[in-house]
């Protein structure tokens, strides 16, 4: 099969994802609700009220508000339910075939995360974001352990602070065994964390993985591109890394990942 590889001098990138026929739309996940594209972009939300200053004032009628009809989806994004919001939300049973979740910016923390892993509300979840949520690398290994997420097909996790502890315990998870899609943008990943990614034996379903604004080199950079595990992969961003222009040109040739379509580095 042909590939075609493209370096593109970008810095604003938008994923535009077809819907799945689930009815999962992935601009939840990968946009917030501004309108914006994850690396970029600016303007007031299409509901209304631009960035809230709190959260809102009765937290379960908005969580309501913001769940779809067959209650199967929710998007909370920006919405800072906190903590709070997410114990409502562990104790709802209209949420318990809920198999997507927006949470982008709501504060939730590590503790936020353990009560998302840790009921059973969310045990069908596929599509989770938690953009911009304070996470760390015990968050992560609350993921990677939590019995909810073995059915994940998209996770992001953009804008956290995972750093190469986190990106580590997430690759060697069988939970992630599932995933096409993984976001790690901003959360201080080096070498090591790349690496992680690029041996683990439970991402060989993997199409889409982001590393924008990271600490990645070259040696990184190079296991990513010359994985063995990571076949299934057609798009690789690693934009805002620290690497220089000519050294990626040149590693760029020596890619052996056999779907690779699209590779934005700079």
């Amino acid at each position: 099969m042909r590939r075609s590889l493209q370096l593109a001098m970008l810095v604003t990138l938008t994923v535009f994802l077809a819907q799945s026929v689930s009815g999962y739309d992935p601009s939840q996940h990968q946009k917030s609700t501004e309108g914006k594209s994850k690396h970029g972009g600016g303007g007031k939300g299409h509901h209304g009220y631009g960035r809230p200053k709190g959260p809102p004032a009765d937290i379960p009628t908005h969580i309501k508000e913001r769940t779809s009809p067959d209650g199967r989806k929710i998007n909370l994004n920006n919405s800072l339910v906190g903590v709070k919001g997410m114990a409502i939300m562990a104790e709802s049973p209209e949420l318990k075939n809920i198999v997507s979740m927006a949470l982008k910016g709501n504060k939730l923390g590590d503790e936020g995360v353990r009560i998302l892993t840790q009921s059973s509300t969310f045990k069908h979840l596929e599509y989770l974001s938690l953009w911009d949520n304070g996470v760390s690398a015990r968050g992560a290994q609350m993921l990677a352990r939590g019995a909810n997420f073995s059915k994940l097909k998209e996770l992001n996790l953009t804008k956290n602070q995972l750093g190469s502890d986190g990106a580590v315990l997430l690759a060697d998870s069988f939970n992630v065994v599932n995933l096409t899609s993984l976001d790690l943008s901003g959360n201080q990943i080096d070498n090591r964390g790349a690496i992680a990614i690029a041996t683990s034996p439970y991402l060989s379903n993997l199409k889409s993985l982001d590393l924008f604004d990271n600490k990645i080199g070259l040696d990184g950079l190079k296991a990513l591109l010359q994985s063995k595990t990571l076949v299934n992969l057609e798009h690789l961003d690693i934009v805002r890394n620290n690497y220089d222009v000519e050294s990626v040109v040149a590693l760029e040739k020596t890619t052996t990942l056999p779907n690779l379509k699209t590779f934005v580095a700079y």
